[in-house]
């Protein structure tokens, strides 16, 4: 969980790294409340003191978690329009790469670890969602381009976009972070493409 080779770190670094590690993993299963920095310490072999030099409050771990699991996903590359290829393979592009990330186990599981907690903390909820991931880094850059190409007709960018991306996410990403489904109960190919249709004829 950090890019940096474990070799080559401190010993003070390692000590922080493995307190990361272990506090998602029990962020995750045991949810923030239910778990004590005692716990993390003893799960991550570490001493309590120690736990406490690198964190001063399970907040301030629980946003550390956060960092580390968000430095680590991959959210794909950034793609711009290209007025000479057809609007729906591009679009199935961008939702292939949204899909790729809003699947995988590392995103599934820092949802998992903010889901609850953002319950209950209104300003953790506002700051992430006011955080662009994703497809949603470039979409309105993208849906722009094509409007002044003529190859859309959208009044409200930024609406549009989420209209996309939230129609992937209520059908994907939803019932794999409640537990619904699994991965391979998803007919991912078939989503993409129904989304795609759907918004090439409200827009063009």
């Amino acid at each position: 969980m950090n890019n940096k080779k474990y070799s080559d770190m401190k010993l003070s670094e390692k000590k922080r790294l493995q307190i990361v590690e272990t506090a998602a993993r029990l962020f995750a299963s045991n949810g923030l409340e239910a778990t004590s920095m005692d716990v993390v310490a003893t799960e991550a072999k570490v001493s309590k003191r120690t736990v406490y030099n690198h964190f001063a409050t399970k907040t301030a771990l629980f946003q550390a978690v956060l960092e580390s699991m968000f430095a680590n996903v991959d959210q794909g590359e950034q793609i711009a329009f290209d007025a000479s290829q057809p609007l729906d393979l591009q679009l199935k592009a961008i939702a292939g790469s949204e899909i790729a990330l809003l699947t995988s186990p590392t995103y599934i599981a820092m949802a998992r670890v903010a889901f609850m907690q953002m319950l209950q903390d209104p300003e953790l909820a506002k700051s992430l969602n006011g955080q662009s991931v994703g497809c949603l880094r470039y979409l309105d850059n993208f849906l722009t381009a094509a409007n002044h190409a003529g190859v859309v007709n959208i009044q409200d960018i930024q609406l549009a976009a989420k209209q996309f991306v939230y129609q992937l996410k209520s059908l994907i990403f939803y019932p794999l972070l409640y537990g619904i489904v699994e991965r391979h109960d998803l007919n991912c190919d078939y989503i993409v493409d129904e989304t795609v249709k759907l918004f090439v004829a409200r827009y063009t």
